[in-house]
């Protein structure tokens, strides 16, 4: 049976690839924000996961406003690195697993989320980001990968309950699948930060800090807010905190905080990276 074995909480702002592709982590500028994932790295070469699930936001590489589906999973065996911009390096592309996702898929429609199913999908900073921040130390990506898009780019988006809920039903899609597989899941997006109109560049390190703490012991709390008080709080862009709450879901109740880290500003942006372990657990 494939098991989840934790998840990761971690920004994607592109300001993060060309930090890294400039080689800048020691940079005082930088250096704490990098500094916060060591452990996050030596976690996963510990763990050694098989594949990672990233849930990310689409920046119009897939999807533009135009349509954009509310949930969309891709379903191939292949990702091309293929960013829609801000002068990044071009990474290598992912391996995907098509049959495992295709079952995760099904599940979720059994589920009743209505998933959108991507046999060709590229992928932006939003997923490349997070891949790189674990493991550009490594020759090769170590983990097939499945990018899980979220839509907080045209409202109206989905509720953070509703993306709590997907994580739930995500968990039992994965924990249904026959092989034995070691399964990571990265919410990314936030902190708080707003892009453009009089609130530009707003970063709100209370409400970051406390919804750190509400992630993992109280994920409840932050269903419960509507999208409008998230972004009163958080900014605009501040939505994409909802995206951690799939990873949350996921997760069995009881978690193991094995690393917390917080870092503001970083290109006005609050940082909040979380290794969440699952509890051993007599029932899911």
């Amino acid at each position: 049976m494939a098991k989840i074995v934790g998840g990761v909480t971690t920004s994607h702002i592109p300001a993060i690839g060309n930090a890294m592709s400039k080689k800048l982590e020691q940079d005082p500028y930088w250096k704490r924000f990098f500094d916060g994932y060591e452990p996050v790295k030596a976690w996963l070469d510990e763990v050694k996961p098989d594949i990672a699930i990233v849930v990310y936001n689409d920046h119009g590489l897939n999807f533009f406003l135009n349509q954009i589906p509310t949930f969309a999973l891709g379903c191939a065996d292949h990702y091309e690195n293929a960013d829609e911009g801000w002068g990044l390096q071009t990474l290598a592309s992912f391996e995907g697993d098509a049959q495992f996702s295709w079952h995760l898929v099904e599940s979720l429609i059994r589920q009743d989320f209505d998933m959108a199913m991507c046999q060709e999908m590229l992928v932006d900073h939003g997923f490349i980001t997070p891949m790189a921040l674990m493991w550009r130390h490594l020759p090769k990506w170590p983990v097939k990968a499945i990018p899980l898009a979220v839509n907080t780019v045209q409202h109206p988006v989905a509720s953070a309950r509703r993306c709590y809920q997907l994580g739930k039903a995500l968990r039992r899609a994965i924990e249904s699948y026959p092989e034995d597989l070691k399964v990571v899941i990265f919410g990314t997006g936030g902190m708080s930060h707003q892009l453009q109109g009089e609130r530009a560049g707003i970063i709100d390190v209370d409400f970051d800090l406390l919804c750190m703490e509400k992630i993992i012991n109280d994920p409840e709390w932050l269903t419960q807010l509507s999208n409008t008080e998230i972004m009163e709080k958080a900014g605009t862009e501040g939505i994409e905190t909802i995206m951690w709450l799939v990873m949350r879901g996921a997760l069995h109740p009881n978690v193991k905080v094995v690393h917390k880290h917080y870092h503001a500003p970083i290109s006005n942006t609050g940082a909040g990276v979380l290794v969440l372990e699952n509890a051993e657990m007599t029932a899911a």
